[in-house]
């Protein structure tokens, strides 16, 4: 399994505090299967992104767990119009290294009337939107329809594993399983922060999915599309959303 986003670099975000932990979040990682973590730390107003400088502290990680798992550089990409303006003069600043996908992060306070522009602007640059955790954003829990729309522009969802196991809750269960329903996820990722209460695991989501939409689909959604992911290739896994009632 390949997880696209997790905050494993210790000391630039919310993520672990020591290297320590960071240390046993790649054991737990590879214990669970995982193979390939993307850091991804915050590009927000709090989070200051420093690509040569994080790319330094992934070699540093790399140096303290070794082969195991393989690790690459992303970010966690807040959307806002600063943000969007540098992500388009230079998308090799924020995109999942080595590739053209863009992992973004919406506001829990608002999602902008002209998201659709922006997404079809960063399509323009060759830039894939991976849209994280919609299943999460309490708003996108009553609007999930808009989501499909990305899809059909384009962008990639991911959900993160364990809101299909409910540990955030049934509401973020409930929209995560209406987006499966609705073929508009693409990536489980582990969106993990910590060793303790977030942490680098996907084996439980891929389960609940295998359950929900089959094996082929649930390995499509942690190992062939994260793999198309940090390759730069297309995904293999990209159906037509579906339009249908929630029943």
């Amino acid at each position: 399994m390949i997880d696209i986003h997790c905050h494993i670099l210790a000391e630039v975000d919310d993520g672990p505090k020591s290297w320590d932990v960071a240390q046993g979040m790649c054991r737990i990682a590879v214990a669970d299967g995982i193979e390939h973590i993307v850091a991804t730390p915050h590009a927000n107003e709090r989070y200051h992104y420093d690509r040569h400088y994080l790319a330094g502290l992934v070699h540093y990680l790399r140096r303290q767990v070794g082969s195991a798992p393989k690790l690459s550089l992303g970010c966690d990409f807040h959307f806002s119009y600063d943000n969007l303006q540098d992500a388009l003069e230079a998308p090799g600043r924020y995109t999942i290294e080595g590739s053209n996908y863009l992992l973004v992060e919406l506001s829990n306070y608002s999602v902008p009337v002209q998201l659709d522009e922006c997404f079809t602007r960063l399509r323009e640059r060759g830039v894939t939107a991976v849209i994280t955790h919609p299943e999460r954003n309490p708003i996108l829990q009553h609007t999930p329809e808009r989501i499909l729309q990305w899809v059909e522009l384009g962008c990639a969802v991911q959900v993160t594993a364990s809101a299909l196991t409910g540990a955030w809750g049934d509401g973020v269960r409930s929209t995560a399983k209406w987006l499966l329903e609705h073929d508009a996820v693409h990536v489980l990722a582990s969106d993990a922060h910590d060793s303790v209460y977030r942490t680098p695991v996907l084996s439980a989501g891929r389960t609940v999915a295998a359950e929900l939409c089959g094996q082929d689909i649930a390995r499509a959604l942690v190992d062939d599309n994260p793999l198309a992911i940090i390759s730069g290739k297309p995904l293999p896994y990209f159906p037509e959303p579906v339009r249908k009632s929630s029943g």
